[in-house]
């Protein structure tokens, strides 16, 4: 059914490669985090790449602070399955170190790094290895002129420092890049975004930066994402909190799934409970969640404490439970009643449930792709 209610425009912008994800364009919007593992500890950090693999994470990102860093950074990327981020700030060697080591992007700001003979270096480590670069501005770093000019972090401030570094690039002919302006404040994290989202066409990578705890983190975080996610900006996303860095990735695809702009993992649509539930919807839905975590497949579950509502959420779902009487409740597939279950078989029955149809959906593909 045509529901252009449901529809996002997304702004256009030309599309660029990070490793073998194409970013920009027509494609899906990547999500990303980083490690927080000391990057010069390969194999701690490997571990923490595959856990964000594991969980959906597009691209990957790894701070290389030193040339201990750059040095293990080799192994690192050819340990992983998602391209590599390399995250440069100052030094223009540790930039073609990186480069070099196979890193599949830099996030660097060309501005930081030293004159332009160091950024032509930097460009042609980038142009020699096929490495894209990320542009990425932040408020409590912006250039010195920048804030006699304005006096303070403002988003035009952040704009025209993005533009400092877009020029030059492009003085060097090089045009792979994507663009973040972050700020911790919402409201100017969002008011950079739409400014610069008029003036270049490149990918724009999103994010508020610094947003706080798992909680208050993820609220800032949608407050301000999902406004810009609406308007249509954004190709690549990074939830950025204080906490395990796997939360980032699993919060960014909620994000997503909830906007319909991606589509990964089990979405569950539960009730806030109330007395009237049969069944303990609380408790039900915080131990599927942890069950079905490993589904890729996109499927969706309703799990309705009661008749009032769970029909009619059962019918806009593949697989949906509604509590009833007789400490027994119906079990909906595909939007139709179909069998009944005791409530405390529930639990193992639906996860059996979304198990089989996510192995078929992934059969399926299998199927078609060869």
């Amino acid at each position: 059914m045509l529901r252009p209610w449901r529809h996002i425009e997304r702004r256009k912008s030309r599309q660029i490669m990070v490793g073998d994800v194409p970013v920009g364009g027509d494609a899906p919007i990547a999500v990303q985090s980083m490690t927080n593992t000391p990057s010069d500890d390969a194999a701690a950090t490997i571990a923490q790449v595959k856990a964000l693999e594991e969980a959906g994470a597009d691209i990957v990102r790894v701070s290389c602070p030193d040339e201990v860093a750059t040095a293990a950074l080799k192994e690192i990327v050819d340990a992983a399955r998602a391209p590599i981020v390399a995250d440069i700030h100052f030094h223009y060697r540790r930039a073609i170190e990186a480069a070099d080591a196979g890193a599949a992007c830099l996030r660097i700001n060309p501005g930081n790094i030293g004159d332009d003979k160091r950024v032509g270096e930097v460009v042609a480590a980038a142009k020699a290895n096929g490495c894209s670069m990320r542009i990425g501005v932040n408020a409590g770093s912006l250039e010195k002129h920048l804030l006699d000019q304005y006096g303070e972090p403002c988003p035009d401030a952040m704009v025209d420092s993005a533009l400092y570094h877009v020029d030059l690039l492009q003085r060097h002919g090089f045009d792979e890049y994507k663009i973040s302006v972050k700020a911790s404040d919402v409201f100017m994290s969002v008011a950079a975004y739409q400014k610069l989202a008029e003036v270049v066409d490149c990918p724009l990578h999103i994010g508020i930066t610094e947003a706080g705890g798992l909680m208050s983190g993820t609220v800032k975080s949608s407050v301000g994402l999902g406004n810009l996610l609406w308007a249509g900006i954004g190709d690549t996303i990074r939830v950025s909190l204080s906490s395990d860095p796997v939360d980032e990735v699993k919060v960014g695809f909620e994000m997503l799934k909830s906007l319909g702009l991606r589509h990964r993992g089990v979405t569950i649509i539960s009730c806030p409970s109330c007395a009237r539930q049969g069944f303990d919807v609380i408790k039900t839905v915080q131990q599927l969640e942890s069950r079905l975590a490993h589904i890729a497949e996109p499927i969706t579950l309703s799990i309705i404490g009661c008749v009032v509502n769970g029909p009619g959420e059962a019918r806009e779902t593949d697989i949906g439970f509604t509590g009833g009487g007789n400490e027994a409740g119906m079990v909906y597939l595909e939007g139709r009643p179909d069998h009944k279950k005791p409530h405390d078989e529930m639990i193992d029955h639906l996860v059996g449930l979304v198990e089989a149809k996510a192995a078929a959906m992934s059969a399926t593909k299998n199927t078609e792709g060869n």
